[in-house]
């Protein structure tokens, strides 16, 4: 018998693991707060930025988020700026992002 557990991992984390073996992949950081999403921007060569919720389901671009107007953007934004990347990061943090694969309940950024 052969049992097969799927493995839920974050972007982010998938990356890291990757990178451990030798895989390139894009520079970036995984920020738990709108400072630290700003803060990585001093990290990082711009001069485009590229900010994305951190949740468990594919379409996070394309997603909408249930507290902001529907003409916001999704869970994938570019920023040019520091202020950019915190106004994208502050949209997203704590808010319900609805995507193709979350149902209409959406998950939470956090």
């Amino acid at each position: 018998h052969n049992a097969r557990q799927a493995m839920n991992i974050h972007e982010y984390q998938a990356k890291e693991l990757l990178a451990k073996f030798g895989v390139p992949v894009p520079a970036g950081f995984a920020a738990m707060s709108v400072e630290e999403a700003v803060a990585a921007t001093e990290k990082l060569p711009g001069p485009l930025y590229v900010v994305k919720a951190q949740i468990h389901a594919g379409g996070r671009g394309k997603g909408k988020f249930k507290e902001l107007g529907p003409d916001a953007k999704g869970g994938v934004r570019l920023a040019k700026t520091a202020d950019e990347v915190r106004a994208a990061a502050a949209d997203m943090r704590g808010n319900t992002l609805v995507t193709i694969q979350t149902g209409d309940a959406g998950k939470q950024v956090n």
